[in-house]
Protein backbone atom coordinates (compact mmCIF):
# COMPACT_ATOMS: atom_id res chain seq x y z
CA UNK A 1 0.00 0.00 0.00
CA UNK A 2 1.41 3.35 -1.03
CA UNK A 3 0.71 6.51 0.89
CA UNK A 4 1.17 9.99 -0.45
CA UNK A 5 1.73 13.25 1.33
CA UNK A 6 0.42 16.45 -0.14
CA UNK A 7 2.48 19.57 -0.06
CA UNK A 8 1.47 21.97 2.65
CA UNK A 9 -0.47 25.01 1.53
CA UNK A 10 -1.40 28.26 3.12
CA UNK A 11 -5.15 28.73 3.28
CA UNK A 12 -6.45 32.25 3.05
CA UNK A 13 -9.19 33.45 5.36
CA UNK A 14 -11.41 34.13 2.35
CA UNK A 15 -12.51 32.18 -0.71
CA UNK A 16 -11.06 33.02 -4.12
CA UNK A 17 -13.78 32.50 -6.72
CA UNK A 18 -13.02 32.76 -10.41
CA UNK A 19 -13.20 36.23 -11.93
CA UNK A 20 -15.03 37.01 -15.14
CA UNK A 21 -11.68 37.69 -16.83
CA UNK A 22 -10.52 34.15 -16.00
CA UNK A 23 -13.52 32.38 -17.55
CA UNK A 24 -12.69 30.42 -20.72
CA UNK A 25 -15.33 28.76 -22.89
CA UNK A 26 -15.14 24.99 -22.65
CA UNK A 27 -13.15 25.09 -19.40
CA UNK A 28 -14.17 23.16 -16.31
CA UNK A 29 -15.03 24.92 -13.05
CA UNK A 30 -16.44 23.84 -9.71
CA UNK A 31 -19.54 25.20 -8.03
CA UNK A 32 -19.02 24.94 -4.27
CA UNK A 33 -21.77 25.81 -1.82
CA UNK A 34 -22.90 24.71 1.62
CA UNK A 35 -26.05 23.01 2.84
CA UNK A 36 -25.88 24.65 6.25
CA UNK A 37 -25.27 28.09 7.76
CA UNK A 38 -22.21 26.89 9.69
CA UNK A 39 -20.59 25.94 6.37
CA UNK A 40 -19.82 22.41 7.58
CA UNK A 41 -21.65 20.48 4.83
CA UNK A 42 -20.21 21.29 1.41
CA UNK A 43 -21.73 20.43 -1.94
CA UNK A 44 -19.71 20.51 -5.13
CA UNK A 45 -20.78 20.36 -8.76
CA UNK A 46 -18.55 20.17 -11.83
CA UNK A 47 -19.62 22.63 -14.51
CA UNK A 48 -18.36 23.90 -17.87
CA UNK A 49 -18.38 27.55 -18.87
CA UNK A 50 -20.21 27.82 -22.19
CA UNK A 51 -20.39 31.56 -22.80
CA UNK A 52 -21.86 34.93 -22.05
CA UNK A 53 -25.14 36.58 -23.11
CA UNK A 54 -26.43 33.58 -25.06
CA UNK A 55 -30.06 34.74 -25.13
CA UNK A 56 -31.49 37.75 -26.91
CA UNK A 57 -31.69 40.62 -24.44
CA UNK A 58 -29.09 39.19 -22.06
CA UNK A 59 -26.73 41.65 -20.46
CA UNK A 60 -23.75 40.46 -18.41
CA UNK A 61 -25.14 36.93 -18.06
CA UNK A 62 -22.76 33.96 -17.91
CA UNK A 63 -23.80 30.40 -18.73
CA UNK A 64 -22.61 27.07 -17.38
CA UNK A 65 -23.53 23.48 -18.27
CA UNK A 66 -23.31 20.25 -16.29
CA UNK A 67 -20.19 18.23 -17.12
CA UNK A 68 -22.04 15.01 -18.01
CA UNK A 69 -24.16 16.46 -20.81
CA UNK A 70 -21.25 18.56 -22.06
CA UNK A 71 -19.10 15.43 -22.35
CA UNK A 72 -21.95 13.70 -24.24
CA UNK A 73 -21.80 16.49 -26.83
CA UNK A 74 -25.05 18.25 -25.89
CA UNK A 75 -24.74 21.96 -26.58
CA UNK A 76 -26.81 24.99 -25.64
CA UNK A 77 -29.57 25.50 -28.18
CA UNK A 78 -29.48 21.90 -29.44
CA UNK A 79 -32.92 20.51 -30.06
CA UNK A 80 -31.97 16.81 -29.96
CA UNK A 81 -34.50 14.17 -28.98
CA UNK A 82 -33.92 12.90 -25.49
CA UNK A 83 -30.80 14.99 -24.90
CA UNK A 84 -30.96 16.10 -21.31
CA UNK A 85 -28.71 18.87 -20.01
CA UNK A 86 -28.65 21.25 -17.08
CA UNK A 87 -27.80 24.85 -17.91
CA UNK A 88 -27.32 27.60 -15.35
CA UNK A 89 -27.19 31.32 -16.01
CA UNK A 90 -26.42 34.19 -13.71
CA UNK A 91 -24.87 37.60 -13.44
CA UNK A 92 -21.19 37.71 -14.26
CA UNK A 93 -20.87 39.94 -11.19
CA UNK A 94 -22.03 37.13 -8.88
CA UNK A 95 -19.52 34.31 -9.32
CA UNK A 96 -18.86 33.87 -5.61
CA UNK A 97 -19.40 30.09 -5.68
CA UNK A 98 -17.53 29.27 -8.92
CA UNK A 99 -13.92 28.14 -8.54
CA UNK A 100 -10.98 26.67 -10.38
CA UNK A 101 -9.99 23.25 -9.07
CA UNK A 102 -7.20 24.49 -6.80
CA UNK A 103 -9.35 27.21 -5.25
CA UNK A 104 -12.28 24.78 -4.79
CA UNK A 105 -9.84 22.50 -2.98
CA UNK A 106 -8.89 25.41 -0.71
CA UNK A 107 -12.57 25.94 0.13
CA UNK A 108 -12.95 22.24 0.99
CA UNK A 109 -9.77 22.20 3.09
CA UNK A 110 -10.98 25.25 5.00
CA UNK A 111 -14.28 23.44 5.55
CA UNK A 112 -12.36 20.44 6.87
CA UNK A 113 -10.65 22.67 9.43
CA UNK A 114 -14.02 24.16 10.48
CA UNK A 115 -15.45 20.65 10.86
CA UNK A 116 -12.51 19.54 12.96
CA UNK A 117 -12.82 22.61 15.18
CA UNK A 118 -16.58 22.09 15.61
CA UNK A 119 -15.96 18.57 16.93
CA UNK A 120 -13.53 19.70 19.62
Amino acid sequence: MTTHLFESRELKSYAEPVSTDELREGSVYFLVSFADEEMLIPTMETIVYIGEDLELGDQDQVYFQDIDSYNRGVRYGDEGDGDCALFQAGSKNELGHVFTFEHALDVLLTCSLRRRKSME
